[in-house]
């Protein structure tokens, strides 16, 4: 058995690049899929902080694209050699969620109990590696595979299709987001960047995106939207003003369990508060940001077991309405893919920083101190082969 580089994680604030042993074929239905880029996604931070019960030697990372190393007996449709994004998403390809096309719920992938839906990499979320690695284990590849162009092109596009921007597209899908709408998006880290790159695409008329920091509303006015920044004012009359008293017509939450005000105290329940504030009347809400059952360093009681006491009172009289929960990848990606390959989309805006799997230690450190400029981090455990 040879052992191959990973990302481990150790305890809060510390992950190390450490040999792992390197990943097999467990099932006829596997690949291994070899890693050319992967990346550092902002919920990765809710386990580099600690607010998660991740195991202290979980392999990390969801965020993944490479080649078809090798394929298992009962594999027909993905062949080595394929060049291939890996949704976050494990699934079965045949429970009744996966039918429906709710792939981020699959009913057999994850033997956690209470939990349905799997994932690589990620806290309850299964027991499967992550990929921020130079391998990775594939279950169920000829379902979950998704085949892209051969060669390097649009590498930096194509390594968002498997999670952040079918979550971002999600998430205006999620808030009923029609075209010539307004779109309020709060929190411009990579997903609600991405929300806000899809609501362009898609036709919104205005797009505003709610932040504090410099760097990411910079990369919110270069693709199109309108940068609100809250610790300059209060964002909901911002965007109130900005509407003259409309408001928008719908909103992505793309902030999740952490979110805080100007001082940095954490509220839970702040985005939503907004959101239902900030959206009109009837309007529609997208939430893609992150929410726990259980957060033991909330910043309030009802929040350590999940219960976040937002203004559900004015939600219910404006009659709005509200989706939720982690995207189903493989509903979106082929579609997003095509779309880049067309040039009619360009995710890879948001990349800051290209670092080999080595230096992942210090990528993690500088995305989770929002350091300037540091807006989306790639990993490349192999060179790029022409």
């Amino acid at each position: 058995m040879v052992d191959v580089k990973a990302v481990v994680f150790k305890g809060p604030f510390e992950v190390s690049v450490e040999e792992v042993p390197d990943p097999r074929l467990e099932a006829p239905g596997d690949a291994v899929v070899r890693i050319t880029t992967t990346n550092i996604c902002g919920s990765d931070l809710h386990m580099y902080e600690g607010r998660t019960s991740v195991e202290e030697g979980k392999v990390l990372g969801h965020e993944n694209m490479g080649i078809v190393e090798e394929t298992g007996p009962g594999v027909t449709r993905i062949e080595p050699g394929d060049r291939v994004s890996v949704p976050f998403n494990i699934a079965c390809g045949s429970c009744r969620n996966c039918v429906e096309g709710l792939t981020a719920f699959c009913l057999r992938t994850n033997p956690t109990e209470g939990v349905d839906g799997a994932a690589y990499g990620y806290a309850n979320m299964g027991p499967y590696r992550g990929g921020q690695a130079e391998y990775l284990r594939v279950p169920h590849a000829d379902f979950n595979l998704l085949e892209l162009p051969a060669g390097t092109e649009h590498e930096n596009d194509f390594t968002m299709l498997s999670d952040i921007f079918p979550t971002g597209w999600h998430g205006t899908e999620l808030a009923g987001m029609r075209p010539g709408d307004t779109v309020a998006v709060f929190g411009a880290g990579p997903v609600g960047l991405l929300a806000a790159h899809s609501a362009v695409i898609r036709g919104a008329a205005r797009v505003f995106v709610v932040d504090e920091e410099p760097d990411r509303l910079a990369l919110a006015e270069r693709i199109g939207a309108e940068p609100v920044d809250f610790s300059a004012a209060d964002p909901v009359e911002q965007i109130t003003d900005a509407t003259h008293g409309a408001g928008a017509d719908c909103g992505v939450e793309a902030v999740g369990y952490q979110a805080h005000d100007p001082t940095g105290r954490e509220h839970p329940e702040l985005v939503l508060d907004q959101l239902v504030r900030a959206v009109r009347t009837a309007g529609g809400i997208g939430v893609v940001g992150v929410y726990v059952p259980e957060d033991p360093e909330a910043a309030t009681d009802g929040a350590e077991e999940g219960r976040i006491g937002f203004d559900y009172g004015t939600f219910f009289t404006k009659g709005q309405r509200m989706g939720t929960g982690q995207c189903p990848v493989k509903r979106y990606n082929a579609r997003l893919r095509d779309l880049i390959t067309a040039g009619r989309a360009e995710p890879s805006f948001l990349v800051s920083h290209e670092l080999p799997l080595t230096e992942a230690p210090r990528g993690y450190r500088c995305f989770d101190h929002r350091d300037d400029g540091w807006t989306k981090v790639l990993l490349r455990p192999t060179a790029l082969a022409a």
